[in-house]
């Protein structure tokens, strides 16, 4: 029978238990972490901005398995130098114009890095008190700021506050299973199949996700077109009429989305005109300013959210135009207790007697998730360390700037704002007319089974194809929007190092490569 050895002399050694959070190394990877990305802040203007590496890229490069000792953070960061950034769009860089901006800081990094750095899962008030409380402190500056209606804020004393989500994609399904469980509170949960979803053909595509997370039918979700001659902007008329047509087949109507700042147009619904059609058949209004509302803040762009004294949620994303990095959406609700009666969960281990007490606010219950950042901290450090006066300027410098680039494209006979520009997004294409005096000599375009005298095919083409040579040059980056069959290039200013030199250089990059398509503008 075999003996344990019990003569330490001739035991293996213990494993080496790892230090996580030793003091002096975070100390000393920190600095070069800071280090590292400072001059990929003040290096990312020359990276091309969107990445041109093709799909799989990385397996090839890294292990197939993870180590099983540990490897220096300066052989990490190599890696991440030579492997890692070429496959990232640069969304900081300050030739970003694609989809909206997702804007950052110091002081919205600062705050993100005291964050992760506290660690704390603020999902009740017990489990982190100062991170609920900076919350709701926060969202009734900033509402205050937008000049939200008292009802929306904490200070009113009555049902209202804000919450900090990640998404609007989360805003939306909150709001809309709150508004969900209101209405079946009231016509019975069998009828959830009747109930009815509005938008526009311009609201966001995550409402109709979010409606088929909450259980809507989705033959019953309303995308109501828009039309040019109101800008794209959803009408009240052709709401009523939806709404009449629905109650008339047995259904009811339950939501309603209302957006400041379209995705593809920045279209402005008319806030306060669809919330009194909406009123009179009890139709939650959620009005979704994702983008815009961070403009909201300065004084001359306020009344894009008139009316709003009458809907029951507003939200906005702070990391798209705000310099609060991803993600934080602040979402603003008249009754909080429509949320928490739908997304309110009492499990033994989270009760405490502050809770009990119903003298605080447990977050959990205004969301869908149980843990949660604390977000409040990167809000409330971009607030102190710029003030609001400076954050108007930032955001007007860059509604000037989009004005400098419209003015541009005006100049320029062989293009046409496709749009009115609202905010700092400017949509425009290569003019038909451009396209009917003829193509440059060695234009090509395939087909696709389409005859080429098919002009709106022509039109669509060339602009397609000025937008994959604008984007393929790395100089710039752009995406695209289809409007009434249009392809339409979006060029949406908003990243933080953006400035007018920029701007100008991407219109002559843009000139540069219409040249090639449609010949050299003659003055």
């Amino acid at each position: 029978m075999k003996t344990l050895n019990l003569n330490p002399q001739t035991q293996s050694d213990p494993p080496r238990i790892i230090n996580p959070l030793d003091p002096e190394e975070f100390k000393r990877q920190g600095y070069m972490m800071i280090d590292f990305l400072a001059d990929y802040y003040g290096n990312v203007g020359k990276y091309p901005v969107l990445s041109n590496v093709e799909p799989g890229y990385l397996k090839k490069l890294l292990p197939s398995t993870a180590p099983l000792g540990p490897e220096p953070i300066e052989s990490i960061l190599k890696d991440v130098k030579e492997h890692i950034i070429p496959g990232i769009t640069h969304w900081m860089s300050p030739n970003y114009y694609g989809y909206f901006p997702s804007s950052s800081s110091i002081a919205g990094f600062v705050g993100e890095m005291l964050s992760t750095g506290f660690g704390a899962v603020g999902f009740n008030w017990i489990s982190s008190p100062a991170a609920t409380e900076l919350e709701s402190i926060v969202m009734d500056w900033l509402g205050q700021v937008l000049m939200l209606p008292k009802p929306f804020l904490f200070s009113s004393n009555g049902n209202g506050g804000g919450v900090l989500l990640g998404t609007t994609c989360e805003a939306f399904l909150c709001t809309l299973v709150a508004a969900r469980d209101k209405k079946l509170s009231q016509v019975g949960t069998h009828n959830i199949g009747k109930l009815v979803v509005y938008g526009s053909d311009q609201t966001h595509s995550s409402l109709q996700k979010a409606a088929q997370i909450a259980g809507i039918n989705p033959k019953n979700y309303r995308a109501i077109k828009t039309k040019r001659s109101s800008s794209f902007a959803l009408s009240p008329d052709s709401l009523l009429s939806t709404i009449l047509l629905d109650v008339e087949n047995g259904l009811i109507p339950c939501f309603l989305c209302a957006t400041v700042g379209t995705t593809g147009t920045t279209a402005i619904d008319p806030v306060g005109s669809l919330c009194n059609v909406a009123k009179d058949y009890g139709i939650w209004v959620h009005v979704d300013a994702a983008y815009a509302g961070a403009v909201c803040i300065c004084p001359e762009f306020r009344y894009c959210i008139d009316g709003v004294e009458h809907a029951n949620s507003f939200s906005f994303n702070a990391h798209k135009w705000f310099l609060t990095n991803l993600a934080c959406c602040c979402l603003w609700v008249k009754d909080h207790t429509a949320l928490t009666n739908s997304l309110s969960t009492d499990p033994h281990f989270l009760r405490n007697k502050a809770s009990e007490s119903k003298k605080v606010i447990d977050y959990k219950d205004w969301q869908i998730t149980l843990s949660r950042k604390f977000n409040s901290l990167k809000l409330w450090l971009v607030l102190r360390s710029y003030g609001v006066d400076n954050l108007r300027n930032f955001l007007r410098h860059h509604v000037e700037m989009a004005k400098t680039f419209e003015g541009l494209v005006r100049l320029d006979m062989r293009f046409e704002v496709v749009v009115p520009r609202n905010f700092s997004m400017v949509c425009f294409r290569i003019a038909p007319t451009a396209v009917a005096n003829g193509l440059s000599n060695g234009t090509k375009f395939d087909p696709i089974g389409k005859i080429l005298n098919d002009k709106h095919y022509l039109v669509n083409e060339i602009n397609r194809k000025l937008l994959d040579l604008i984007n393929s040059s790395g100089s710039v980056y752009m995406t695209q929007s289809e409007i009434e069959g249009d392809f339409v290039i979006r060029c949406a200013i908003g990243a933080t190092l953006t400035e007018e030199n920029h701007v100008i250089m991407a219109w002559t990059l843009v000139q540069e490569h219409a040249n090639s398509l449609v010949g050299a503008f003659k003055k």
